[in-house]
């Protein structure tokens, strides 16, 4: 039986041996395209070839891509680990034939993918012919496109005609998105059933009808229209051949198992969590079992997108990676009875079985382990506030007998509780849960969600026809062009337009560095160009308008000083990278970045808080490199040149075969960058650190301003410091603010001292003003204090002095009503009476306000004081 190592690489030596070039993946997380977060298909990364935006350097390629995928058909979250074949990252195996209307003999189409798909999988993979089955398009009638006759002619050479099955659209057509490339694909599948089950039903009727055992291996997709926003198809200058086949199902498929979970893709990581959780994987769908699926499959998500360079966070991409992680823990917290962190005791595991094919996670792996340790830390912490939550829900659940939908939605949206643990803790206490409700709920924040990012985006309209396009910017900042193409695009009800130049000196947002701003100028018309951007390899400048004659030749004008800050910042940036590396370790790595003319900031792996020394040691030392004025060298050559002269690379950046290398001083700073910058250090001028802080789990953050900025920044510092010095009247102002220290705190003792006497005076008046409703002590009073904290202290004081009572007390400070309601336990339990309830129901309406606590001890704010004497009657009645 071939492993998982051995079947990856027979697919890359058999298309090595068809003259493919072998790329590496591409990273998983997506830079410089607005439609994606993360590459969720091998194509990905070669989508601009597909839209012309690009020449490929290759035309025969194949690779193993790393994707994502946590939403659409089949990839709810949820469900991954629930089946035996779904997963959020997976490996997608691909081979790529891209068409060139000067070089057809250097690509392929229908023929040989076909030939090569069936010779790949009979061949050298052995799979029986007669288990496997192939779709072609069947055509679409209203659409007006033809059955696919090619595709169906050259599979009768190697398959009989009955398991050559005829599909619709929506299997058969594969389109990038509602407008782009598209084209009819051929999909084929294989029956892994027994030959029992095989001789009773015939393969072909289960064949893309969700069949666990009877699955689609491969798809072959074949690029040859482009689909306009009016619906209509037009035939692409160039046809392309996309082709993926999803690694884990392979595998699983070669190696005779009935599960991806049971191939030895997974195997050793299920087993290293036997060992840590001491409980035994036994292949059911029990709770247990689908929570071993579930970690074997999140923490490679979890570890590769932060290897690639995407932090966990509560926004984007971010807060998609903390989902997933804070899936799995529910799950080892829920079901394997593992209440300490564990996912970061497999991330070495997963970093030494894919060293070879994805390096970058070895290479990383400290520092992932890290970020997931602090990321599991935190969300257990979170977990057992969610179950003290849940407590006080059913808590007042208890005449209903049910749980809402809206609170079970708070506990999913604000603690991470999946609506099966809601219900399985509702079921513990005889309780039902509004799944209803909760659907309501989930249903309308999607909506909300879907309304806040949805861009409606209008086709391309072309004014000139160009095969390429170029980019100047990094020695002109004025040239004259022309707009090759440009669309009408609307995102929150506010309409811009993007265009597109056949040479601009706009340089594109990426790397962290901001886009530039500037105009275009048609004729006597003068337009702002408010930002530029890339989707894909296009740059896209981004206007307010357009003119009034397009077709104008056009002088496009980038910002000159916002360009000249946004260069001081870049090189500093690069300066300061350096700088740290020399201070804090080798270890610091960037983790992000903002460049823009206004400041920069950098983000870095470190596991502590930068001391103020630190920072003043890298700070000086990046001001010593901007006085010696060094030249700052710019080159190009190819990578592997670059890296083994000590290039810096970034981990989550794609690189091409040729880069761009950023020079300081070969023995202090060599990185790749495609970014803009000085031509020598000391344009810079000066340099100033102004703050650090923690960004995320082994992740710090440094920001500071360049040039004028900070040369404005020092003197604000000096300007403030002679401003305290008068304030004090004092030469030396912070003796004078460390003696204002001291003697506050003094005071504060004092005051505290008196408070403590007032509040005991307080209590002791209280103590002779309770009466007896029946057989409990009641006291109940508008108090004078500074603070609603006291009302908390005296109940806690009255505690220790009465048995069976109920207390309110109320204060009004500084025109707002504050209350607290104490009772025994024994009161509570006797009359059934819990104090969080009583002001959430009673309460909180009289006086406009809210709040909560415990059962037997709550409090609540709110706008109205003349109702104090009400909410004291009405805490009267319920005895």
């Amino acid at each position: 039986m071939m492993t998982s190592v051995q079947i990856r690489q027979a697919f890359l030596d058999f298309f090595q041996s068809k003259q493919h070039h072998i790329v590496p993946s591409a990273p998983i997380v997506v830079k410089n395209d607005p439609t994606l977060l993360f590459t969720n298909a091998g194509m990905n990364q070669f989508k601009d070839y597909f839209l012309g935006n690009k020449k490929a350097p290759y035309q025969r390629v194949a690779d193993t891509q790393k994707c994502l995928r946590v939403s659409g058909k089949h990839n709810d979250l949820e469900e991954v680990g629930v089946d035996t074949y779904h997963h959020t990252m997976f490996e997608m195996l691909g081979n790529w034939s891209f068409g060139d209307p000067l070089r057809p003999e250097g690509g392929y189409f229908k023929q040989e993918a076909i030939a090569w798909s069936w010779e790949l999988l009979t061949s050298i993979y052995n799979i029986p012919k007669e288990r496997l089955y192939v779709t072609i398009f069947e055509g679409d009638e209203k659409e007006g496109m033809p059955a696919d006759e090619e595709a169906y002619n050259e599979w009768k050479k190697v398959i009989a005609e009955d398991r050559i099955l005829k599909g619709k659209k929506k299997d058969n057509f594969w389109e990038m998105g509602d407008t782009g490339p598209c084209g009819p694909c051929t999909e084929i599948h294989v029956d892994c059933r027994s030959e029992e089950e095989r001789k009773i039903t015939d393969g072909k009727t289960l064949v893309n009808n969700d069949h666990p055992q009877v699955i689609e291996i491969w798809n072959n997709v074949f690029i040859q229209f482009n689909r306009l926003k009016n619906g209509k198809l037009e035939p692409l200058p160039a046809r392309h051949v996309d082709t993926g086949m999803g690694f884990e199902r392979l595998v699983r498929v070669l190696q005779g198992k009935n599960s991806n979970y049971d191939t030895d893709i997974f195997t050793g990581t299920i087993a290293a969590i036997e060992k840590i959780t001491a409980q035994k994987y036994d292949f059911s769908d029990s709770r247990q079992a689908v929570a071993f699926r579930v970690l074997a499959d999140h923490i490679r998500a979890i570890s590769f997108t932060i290897a690639d360079g995407q932090l966990p966070s509560s926004t984007g991409a971010g807060y998609v990676i903390r989902r997933i992680l804070r899936r799995a823990v529910r799950y080892y917290y829920s079901y394997l009875n593992y209440r300490q962190p564990l996912l970061h005791q497999l991330v070495m595991d997963t970093a030494l079985q894919f060293k070879y094919v994805f390096p970058e996670l070895y290479e990383q792996a400290e520092f992932v382990i890290k970020v997931v340790r602090e990321e599991e830390d935190a969300f257990l912490r979170t977990l057992e506030k969610g179950l003290k939550r849940i407590d006080d829900i059913i808590g007042a659940a208890h005449d209903s007998r049910a749980i809402s939908g809206r609170d079970a939605f708070e506990l999913y949206d604000t603690y991470g509780f999946p609506f099966d643990l809601t219900r399985l803790i509702a079921d513990e206490n005889k309780l039902t849960v509004d799944q209803t409700g909760f659907e309501k709920e989930m249903q309308e924040q999607k909506n909300r969600s879907r309304a806040a990012t949805a861009i409606d985006t209008e086709d391309w309209i072309e004014i000139n026809k160009t095969g390429k396009f170029s980019f100047v910017g990094y020695n002109d900042l004025l040239v004259e062009t022309r707009v090759i193409k440009y669309r009408k695009v609307k995102a929150k009800a506010k309409e811009q337009y993007q265009l597109v130049l056949e040479t601009t000196p706009f340089y594109a947002e990426s790397g962290g560095q901001v886009g530039d701003t500037g105009t275009l100028q048609f004729g006597d018309e003068k337009i702002a160009v408010t930002d530029t951007k890339k989707e894909n390899n296009l740059i896209i400048h981004f206007t307010g308008k357009l003119p009034s004659d397009i077709a104008l030749p056009v002088v496009a004008s980038v910002n000159f000083e916002n360009r000249l800050c946004t260069m001081y910042n870049h090189t500093a940036t690069h300066l300061l990278h350096a700088a740290l590396q020399q201070v804090l370790g080798r270890h610091v790595a960037q983790k992000g970045s903002l460049v823009s003319p206004g400041e920069l900031r950098f983000d870095f792996s470190h596991f502590a808080k930068v001391t103020e020394e630190e920072i003043r040691k890298a700070e000086l030392l990046v001001n010593e490199k901007i006085r010696r004025n060094i030249p700052v060298v710019i080159k190009e050559m190819p990578k592997e040149e670059a890296l083994q002269m000590g290039a810096m690379a970034l981990f989550g950046e794609k690189y091409g075969d040729i880069v761009r290398v950023v020079i300081i001083d070969p023995d202090y700073s060599v990185e790749l960058c495609g970014g803009t910058h000085v031509s020598n250090t000391g344009m810079i001028g000066l340099f100033a650190i102004v703050s650090e802080s923690a960004v995320a789990a082994g992740v710090r953050r440094v920001e500071a301003l360049t040039g004028p900025a900070a040369i404005q920044y020092s003197f604000d510092k000096i300007s403030e410091y002679k401003h305290i010095s008068e304030l004090l009247k004092a030469k030396d102002p912070l003796k004078a603010i460390e003696k204002l220290i001291e003697d506050k705190n003094a005071l504060q003792k004092k005051v505290e001292s008196l408070e403590a006497r007032q509040l005991v005076q307080i209590r002791n008046e209280l103590l002779q003003k309770d009466e007896t409703i029946n057989g409990v002590t009641f006291i109940g009073d508008i108090v004078q204090v500074s603070h609603a904290d006291a009302l908390k202290k005296i109940c806690f004081d009255v505690k220790n002095n009465l048995r069976d009572y109920v207390m309110v007390l109320c204060a009004n400070i500084n025109g707002k009503p504050f209350v607290a309601i104490g009772m025994s336990d024994v009161v509570a339990a006797a009359k059934q009476l819990d104090a969080a309830k009583i002001i959430k129901e009673h309460i909180a309406p009289l006086i406009k306000g809210g709040g909560g606590g415990q059962k037997t001890l709550a409090t609540a704010g709110g706008q109205d004081a003349s109702q104090l004497p009400l909410v004291i009657a009405k805490v009267k009645s319920l005895l």
